[in-house]
């Protein structure tokens, strides 16, 4: 079978999972047909990738604007081969609520919608594929129920945010179409190319705003803990795989084709990915929800890979093709990274809901009462995300630094300033995010299990799902000298007529040259248990020689507590107090009963978002009031309405005379 006919054959098995949903009948099988579509895009992908150049075109003769043309591109093919894996377990497990239609129909959406934001190549069908693909995370979340509270506010509030993505991406795309006299993409090079620089920036710049919005850069990151925090993490693997490489595609395509080479775009770029991976980093610490925790990483990770796209353009406007072109490939390899590692952990967040009956992040001793599987998947992915050799997550991340150290060969003062301190920005980053996953995995699976008398261990399913999905994030690294020949073939589709640069020689990942930096990934995993074999050896003297004795935890000289254990507050306080500018940190106490008898003591310790005031707020406020003052035309009398009508022919009759 040609691999163009599988996309559409996917879509087809996703069109009858939405089908099933909708009449409420046979929930295993609209999980197969949702998983088969998503393993059919994988083989597809695969197929392609192997050949090193883009699927043929598949035309049809109807669509939003005439004939549809759908071709994956290499860069296209390898982020949605990675954001699919992920995908593939969450659908195949599906939500662990029992509201099943309304996931497996926003799953459907979702699908439906990334697919064809890959691949649709106009303007008003890819708008069309972008709302369907909104809609469908809504529609994902919305049944699920699994929040703290059920009010839907996080969710209106996503939906409000990227539909002002929306509107700035139907901005955008008018003047590029305005431009080129066409919806095709294919003319939209040469209308951003012919544009003066303003409106080039401008162009640019709502692009931002609206990929933006869903990529969680700021301000838009703060929809996503209260949004994710209402689903389940088979919602969150689809969001922060398949649908955060859909949208990070799109916005790499629009400026590395449409846009290439703008330096103050370039410097907007870096500047909004540094700022925004610092404060998403920065508040996932504080988190005590898996999911709340996760979804911040997920907007920490795709402004990295934001802040690598904005260095590639400022390498392009001053003709370094060769780094502009690692960059670029350094973004796709750490969302690629990403996708795997995060799937990873929030199918683990599942399983600890079956097991715990929640999502907080607290010492329940999970790892000693759930299969060996789940230690594996959950270390190996928060090892990536950490940064912490030898997996994905640090390969690409070393790569990042690389690249913005070779700012120097820049000529201008101001790209160098921006990749000096968007490396700055990175190691701040890169710390806080290593003590993050320290969180995760010292407060998600570990502890004294016997503690707990209630509660199981994870299930089986989630236990192989993240297990394999992490050593899918140790696969990447280990195999990244043979993956990075389809890397190439992505990056040479978009740099055309680029020279050969190579990012590896044999074993050795070099970033271009290997009189620069060089580092081995597939070399570390047979030299690190080589390393561990001298401790392990003076363990075992050690233990042979002296007794092994058992003594108390020291609790700084007092008792030691019934309860004592390291919480999600005690872990991150410090942070808490050390960056309380942008915390803004509030306690509150509750008391109930009397002053010597007290029957309930409520302690909430709680971080404020920074753009919730000063943003959202105040339209908020407007919208209301505008409410209150048109609440009296609805007045239900039909006088008023017949009056209305009134002036308003009058109104159309008077400008029809002038």
């Amino acid at each position: 079978m040609r691999p163009e006919l599988l996309p559409p054959i996917a879509a087809l098995l996703w069109l009858l999972a939405l089908l099933l949903a909708c009449a409420g009948r046979g929930r295993v099988a609209a999980r197969v047909a949702l998983a088969l579509g998503v393993l059919l895009v994988i083989l597809a992908t695969m197929w392609q990738l192997a050949s090193g150049t883009s699927m043929p075109v598949l035309l049809v003769p109807w669509g939003v604007a005439g004939r549809l043309r759908f071709v994956l591109e290499p860069d296209a093919s390898w982020l949605l081969l990675f954001g699919a894996l992920a995908a593939f377990f969450a659908t195949a497990l599906g939500t662990p609520s029992p509201r099943w239609r309304s996931w497996s129909a926003g799953a459907a959406f979702c699908l439906l919608g990334a697919l064809g934001c890959f691949g649709l190549q106009d303007a008003a069908s890819f708008l069309v594929s972008w709302e369907v693909m909104s809609l469908g995370g809504a529609v994902l979340l919305i049944g699920e129920r699994l929040g703290a509270t059920r009010d839907g506010r996080g969710l209106l509030f996503m939906l409000g945010l990227l539909e002002v993505g929306a509107v700035a991406l139907l901005a955008a795309m008018l003047m590029l179409s305005h431009g080129a006299g066409s919806l095709d993409f294919a003319d939209f090079a040469g209308a951003g190319a012919g544009f003066a620089g303003w409106r080039r920036v401008t162009v640019g710049v709502l692009l931002l705003i609206g990929f933006g919005a869903k990529l969680g850069l700021l301000p838009f990151y703060e929809w996503y803990p209260d949004a994710y925090g209402q689903g389940s993490g088979a919602s969150g693997a689809l969001l922060s795989g398949v649908v955060l490489n859909a949208a990070f595609f799109a916005l790499a395509r629009a400026f590395v084709t449409w846009l290439p080479g703008d330096v103050l775009l370039s410097v907007i770029t870096v500047a909004v990915g540094v700022f925004s991976a610092i404060l998403t980093v920065l508040y996932a610490f504080q988190q005590d929800d898996w999911r709340r925790l996760l979804s911040f990483s997920s907007a920490e990770n795709a402004a990295i890979a934001v802040t690598m796209l904005g260095a590639s353009q400022l390498f392009r406007g001053e003709g370094l093709l060769p780094l502009a072109a690692l960059a670029f490939a350094v973004a796709l390899l750490h969302l690629a990274g990403h996708a795997l590692a995060k799937g990873a952990l929030m199918l683990a967040a599942d399983g600890a809901w079956h097991a715990n009956g929640n999502y907080d992040l607290a010492q329940r001793g999970l790892l000693r009462r759930s299969p060996w599987l789940l230690g594996v998947g959950v270390v190996f992915a928060a090892m990536s995300l950490a940064a912490m050799p030898p997996q994905a997550g640090f390969v690409s991340e070393w790569f990042t630094f690389q690249t913005l150290f070779q700012g120097f060969h820049l000529a201008g003062m101001p790209g160098r300033l921006t990749l000096s301190l968007a490396g700055a920005g990175m190691a701040l980053t890169a710390a806080i995010a290593f003590a993050t996953f320290v969180k995760v995995c010292g407060l998600g699976i570990l502890g004294d299990g016997r503690r707990e008398s209630a509660g199981t261990g994870v299930g089986l399913g989630h236990a192989l799902a993240s297990g394999l999905l992490g050593l899918g994030v140790l696969a990447l690294a280990v195999g990244m000298p043979w993956w990075l020949g389809a890397v190439d073939g992505a990056v040479h589709a978009r740099f055309a007529g680029l020279p050969a640069a190579p990012l590896h020689d044999g074993l050795i990942l070099i970033p271009l040259t290997d009189t620069f930096a060089f580092i081995s990934p597939t070399l570390l995993v047979i030299v690190c248990p080589l390393l561990a074999l001298l401790p392990l050896a003076l363990l075992t003297i050690s233990r042979t020689r002296h007794r092994l004795r058992h003594a108390p935890a020291w609790y700084g000289g007092l008792p030691r507590p019934a309860h004592g254990r390291t919480t999600a507050l005690s872990f991150s306080n410090a942070m808490r107090t050390f960056y309380s500018f942008v915390y803004r940190p509030a306690d509150e106490v509750k008391r109930e009963g009397h002053a010597y008898f007290m029957q309930r003591l409520t302690h909430d310790a709680s971080v404020s978002p920074l753009f919730e005031a000063a943003i959202f707020r105040a339209p908020t406020r407007f919208v209301r009031r505008l409410a209150r003052a048109l609440g009296p035309l609805q007045s239900g009398h039909m006088n008023v309405y017949l009056g209305m009508v009134g002036v308003l022919l009058i109104l159309i009759l008077a400008l029809g005379l002038a």
